[in-house]
């Protein structure tokens, strides 16, 4: 006979904070499948591979979908004004890619739980509200520069803009509209082969190896000091097209939907690596083989557009070259924007409790998909509707939105992976916490400069100079400031990470509040401050140059 303490004795299961149960079940990969019950330990070469395989995706696909339309101009400016010189930034952006992306697959894979209802969460009503309208903004307006890099991929091909853009639109709307998250993610995968299109394109314009080779590791300033204020926002835009806010909210939100567990975190991050490989591969071929279809012709130091990279790469390496150049653009910016459509769509699901998750068909999760196509469909008539000089506005107010966007980001970021209630044994370490310190302070610096920038378009070299100096001061403030607070606390126990693999976060509804304390406020209200103010200069200097134009 079976007693009430008998059932009583029975080990609970414990409840899932996920909040979309479409999340939970097998893994359904592009290039494979894992059983929910499956739970055999991973043993020989082949059963590793095969897991990797199903694994492979979140990681692959938000870095290659950074290397996008934005990034293709990027870079083809660093190439044709600077030739090889910025090399340097892509190595020097590598352990950045992977310190924030590694938190960000880290929180959802343990959470369940989106980014910005995290945020919303965790640090309240205005920081969650925030998260998702710069959010909705930025993408909105970066899926425009994808857009607009169709635009001039069919331009260079001889297709008609209407019909291109219209098409594009109409691709990125039906992948995602199967039902089937493998079709999605196959679709995707695909797409992310085709940007290897540019090593052959390296390899027919033969850029100079040992030349590339060092300036890859050397780092250098072109142009000396007077040109320090454009070389700057160079850089600048290096590092906002390889490291966008719109990368943590889609990783975080996709791996949930891939339904990854901390289980196959090792495989996850090696997903990850390969990703990073792949768009370091891509914006160092793009650089290089720009440089050299530039050097020594009149149009070295002249960038205009991605259109006008295409063109030299033809008079270079003839038009079969120029050809592949301008389908990998294509193909850039239609997983660019599959990307950052889906990064909004399942932040406004999270935080607004509407059913996200492409493993649904469009009855299951129609306000998911309602925002995913409408934000495309106002992104593409937005396109079709403007002039070259709007698009460029539009592009150069996208760079400096991410500019000032990104600090915040990355902070919210840092916070919730030391949040112990939201990740347990799997918070942050010492060494990564101290790195992804320096790396807010590089962002905020960037930041202030790119802002400073776009509101003085004059700006010297030694106001830039001051900037940076001012930020480094403030910064071994605030780390001398942190280091003897800590000398000063009690040390607490080194972390139990025993049996982290099948630890997830409580329901949040479980979780005590954080405590902020005043120190945590103050930065908090700084971070406010500095959004609000920057964000409305930028605008005002927008509208500025649009009117005087």
């Amino acid at each position: 006979m079976t007693t009430n303490a008998t059932l009583n004795s029975k080990p609970q299961k414990p409840r899932s904070a996920v909040l979309d149960d479409a999340h939970v079940g097998d893994i359904k990969g592009a290039l494979g499948t894992i059983k929910l019950d499956d739970d055999a330990p991973r043993q020989g070469l082949s059963a590793r591979l095969k897991t990797l395989l199903a694994i492979v995706g979140p990681g692959l696909i938000v870095m290659v979908g950074d290397n996008d339309a934005g990034a293709f101009s990027t870079y083809g400016q660093a190439g044709q004004n600077y030739g090889t010189q910025l090399l340097w930034t892509l190595l020097m952006l590598v352990p950045v890619l992977y310190v924030n992306q590694e938190m960000v697959l880290r929180l959802g894979a343990v959470t369940g739980v989106g980014h910005a209802r995290l945020i919303l969460e965790r640090f309240g009503k205005f920081w969650g509200a925030f998260s998702v309208i710069d959010l909705f903004l930025l993408n909105a307006l970066t899926l425009v520069t994808e857009f607009i890099g169709v635009t001039l991929a069919a331009g260079y091909l001889g297709l008609p803009k209407v019909a291109s853009v219209v098409l594009a639109a109409a691709i990125i709307i039906a992948s995602a509209f199967t039902g089937s998250f493998q079709r999605f993610e196959r679709v995707a995968v695909t797409l992310c082969i085709g940007s290897l299109l540019l090593v052959p394109i390296y390899f027919m314009v033969h850029p100079k190896t040992s030349q590339m080779a060092h300036d890859f590791v050397v780092p250098q300033m072109p142009g000396g000091a007077g040109e320090l204020a454009a070389v700057m926002l160079v850089i600048i835009s290096i590092v906002g097209t390889t490291v966008a806010p719109w990368q943590l909210f889609f990783q975080q939100s996709y791996v949930i939907d891939k339904r990854i567990t901390p289980r196959f975190m090792r495989y996850e991050k090696a997903d990850l690596w390969i990703g990073i490989a792949i768009v370091i591969i891509g914006a160092a071929a793009m650089m290089g083989f720009t440089a050299a279809a530039f050097a020594g012709t009149d149009g070295f130091g002249q960038f205009s557009d991605a259109g006008a990279v295409a063109k030299g790469i033809e008079d270079k390496a003839g038009h079969l070259a120029g050809v592949l150049f301008a389908i990998a653009l294509l193909d850039a910016s239609i997983i660019g924007a599959f990307a950052v459509s889906l990064s909004t769509a399942y932040a406004i699901g999270d935080v607004f409790g509407i059913k996200h998750s492409l493993h649904r068909g469009v009855k299951g999760a129609k306000g998911f998909y309602a925002v995913y196509a409408g934000l495309v469909a106002v992104a593409a008539t937005i396109t079709l509707l403007s002039n070259g000089y709007t698009q460029g506005l539009i592009t150069q107010f996208v760079q400096v939105l991410a500019g000032v966007l990104l600090p915040s980001a990355t902070v919210f970021l840092l916070l919730l992976c030391n949040d112990k209630a939201v990740l347990g044994p799997w918070v942050n370490g010492p060494k990564t916490n101290a790195f992804t310190a320096a790396v807010v302070g590089v962002l905020v610096t960037l930041s202030l400069i790119l802002t400073a920038a776009v509101v003085w378009p004059d700006i010297s070299s030694d106001a830039i100079l001051r900037i940076m100096a001012g930020c480094g001061v403030a910064g071994v403030l605030v780390a001398g400031y942190s280091f003897l607070s800590g000398r000063r606390g009690t040390k607490e126990d080194p972390i139990d990470r025993t049996g982290r693999e099948n630890w997830r976060m409580p329901p949040l509804e479980t979780l005590e509040k954080p405590v902020m304390s005043t120190t945590r406020k103050l930065g908090m209200g700084a971070l406010r401050v500095y959004l609000l103010v920057a964000m409305v200069m930028v605008i005002v200097k927008i509208v500025q140059t649009a009117l005087n134009h």
